[in-house]
């Protein structure tokens, strides 16, 4: 058991609560018809691809950072550079978790079979983008931006106008909170030559650029629930969103590592898990 919580640990498990919410919100909507519902086997499929996909991600980039993490004050007692994860056993989790995705795909729809190479191909790129462009962020928010695309096509087949809708503003509510978690490293990214906004832009630039990520953000939820037809208990999660979405970077003019990590993980874990209540609540009141 200690072996395999150690697993859980490398990929970081808990974090599963950012970008999951939104593809179950997704998969909601596009059941609205059967009350938000699209049967256990869709939904267990669902699930099953979105934890492989995440697990595949995250721990390919760990080895690709291994030895930057090693160095980085901050991240030298992560597992792989302690030596707690062996290096052949975290590939063979990466290796288990793609193909487990790509197993799951075949049996949602030809669709999601036949791009789910492509997702893992946009994930695993991710982890390289630091080495030669400040937008990394980005790369990280089309990894998670794919997760309500795929959902939507688990349970419709085909692409449409929300889940892409909802997929943006999923890729500028990470790119703000990326920025913000990686001033952390402002100072080691520019003494190794690593790319990001804080580096290029300093602490206060790169806290104004989150904001503005997030403002694209708020208004691209508000246009999800437009085109969706959402009503009064979608707009009533989307208010708290913005207050947390506020707190947020409230949290991280003050710079210091308590302060960062609720910004970074508890407002945003509270934010995609209104925004599914929200969005559950509302398709299964109409």
């Amino acid at each position: 058991m200690v072996g395999i919580r150690k697993y859980f640990e490398l990929v970081r498990f808990s974090h599963t609560v950012f970008a999951l919410p939104f593809a179950l919100a997704s998969m909601a909507v596009a059941a609205s018809a059967n009350r938000g519902w699209p049967g256990w086997r869709t939904f267990l499929l669902i699930l099953a691809a979105m934890v492989c996909a995440r697990t595949a991600a995250m721990g390919f980039n760990r080895i690709v950072d291994r030895r930057l993490d090693a160095l980085n004050p901050r991240t030298a007692q992560r597992h792989l550079p302690t030596g707690s994860v062996e290096v052949p056993g975290a590939w063979w989790l990466v290796i288990g978790a793609a193909a487990g995705l790509i197993g799951v795909t075949w049996f949602i729809n030809p669709l999601c079979f036949y791009l789910s190479p492509v997702a893992l191909l946009v994930v695993f790129f991710y982890s390289f983008t630091k080495r030669f462009t400040d937008f990394s962020h980005v790369f990280l928010g089309l990894s998670l931006g794919i997760a309500p695309l795929g959902a939507w096509l688990a349970v419709r087949g085909q692409f449409d106008w929300p889940p892409c809708v909802l997929a943006g503003a999923v890729v500028f509510w990470l790119v703000g909170f990326d920025i913000i978690y990686a001033t952390q490293d402002y100072e080691f990214d520019k003494s190794q030559g690593l790319h990001s906004l804080p580096a290029r832009l300093g602490i206060a630039g790169s806290l104004q650029t989150a904001q503005a990520a997030h403002g694209v953000t708020a208004v691209l939820l508000l246009a999800f629930g437009l085109i969706s037809h959402l009503r009064v208990p979608y707009y009533f999660g989307l208010a708290t969103i913005l207050v947390c979405l506020v707190t947020q970077h409230v949290l991280a003019r003050k710079q210091d590592p308590v302060s960062l990590n609720a910004a970074f993980f508890r407002m945003n874990a509270i934010i995609s898990t209104v925004f599914l209540g929200a969005v559950v609540v509302d398709v299964v009141w109409r």
